[in-house]
């Protein structure tokens, strides 16, 4: 049986998506304040949701398989600094599927408690992500600190806990009035056009009338012409081709996985010959998900 008809013929044994009184659960990592949990309001604005914080990424899908929540929002990729490796992993290692997805627009900020000042500063905490999207405004201070954290939201709360001017951190704005921040510099980002796109993760293979994006991992066999085999098919039957990222086998050196994405809906019959084709040429084949584009949303 082709993986396509695996997934789309997969019965639904979780509990209801719903909490006793009615909420939607939902789960992203970080805390109030990170953009994972401004994303997560957007995406759910119009649904009563119970939303639930994990410290990190596969905390979330964790809690997905534990059924503790009905649906998992996460950063994939950002448009200035790529793709976020360990989310790709995750999906690869999760039994879970993409169901959604959202494009937020990031303006990152440097925060400090009240007083702060630009020279005051000595030590700076963000999440690694942060830090990329403001290289050239870090540039003008070399004698800075910087500091990764697990979240840029964690960061401004963190710096707020110490009360010390001497620390400062890149966040978002409305993480400054959750904290009680100053924002010293604002806009800090090198792209003014800096979105991040978040996805929608549920255990259940969801898809929609609407749907118009595909997402797949392969990895092909190590020898000449293998990838071009796979790219030729979505020519031949007239796909779109939206991206693709290759991330390393860890225990395979200079051997990686795709990650594809590309348009279209499972009911097109000219995209299921062209996945069956793709899964006969991979060595591992996964179907991720068929959910509908995100849009660009500036907030």
């Amino acid at each position: 049986m082709g993986a396509l008809k695996r997934v789309t013929n997969k019965k639904d044994e979780l509990e209801e998506k719903t909490c006793k009184n009615g909420q939607i659960k939902v789960g992203y990592q970080g805390v109030e304040g990170s953009f994972s949990e401004q994303a997560m309001r957007k995406y759910f604005e119009e649904d009563d949701i119970s939303s639930s914080p994990f410290e990190t990424f596969e905390d979330v899908f964790q809690a997905l398989k534990d059924r503790e929540i009905s649906y998992g929002i996460l950063p994939i990729e950002n448009s200035s600094t790529g793709g976020i490796g360990e989310v790709y992993s995750l999906l690869r290692k999760y039994d879970f599927y993409i169901v959604g997805e959202m494009c937020i627009k990031i303006t990152q900020n440097l925060l400090g408690i009240k007083g702060s000042k630009l020279e005051d500063i000595e030590e700076v905490y963000s999440h690694p992500q942060g830090f990329e999207q403001s290289v050239e405004f870090l540039k003008d201070y070399p004698h800075w600190k910087l500091i990764p954290y697990k979240n840029t939201a964690i960061s401004a709360k963190y710096i707020r806990e110490e009360n010390s001017k001497k620390k400062a951190a890149i966040a978002s704005k409305r993480t400054a009035e959750l904290y009680h921040l100053d924002i010293i510099q604002q806009n800090i980002n090198f792209n003014q056009d800096n979105y991040t796109r978040f996805i929608i993760v549920s255990a259940d293979f969801d898809v929609t009338t609407d749907a118009d994006k595909i997402s797949m991992v392969i990895s092909l066999p190590h020898k000449p012409g293998s990838l071009y085999q796979v790219l030729r098919y979505f020519a031949e039957n007239h796909l779109n081709m939206l991206k693709i990222e290759s991330r390393p086998i860890l225990d395979r050196p200079w051997e990686y996985f795709f990650y594809i994405d590309f348009e279209g809906n499972l009911q097109n019959p000219h995209l299921k010959k062209a996945i069956d084709q793709i899964e006969k040429k991979s060595n591992f084949f996964k179907l991720l998900g068929n959910y509908r584009k995100g849009r660009n949303i500036n907030q």
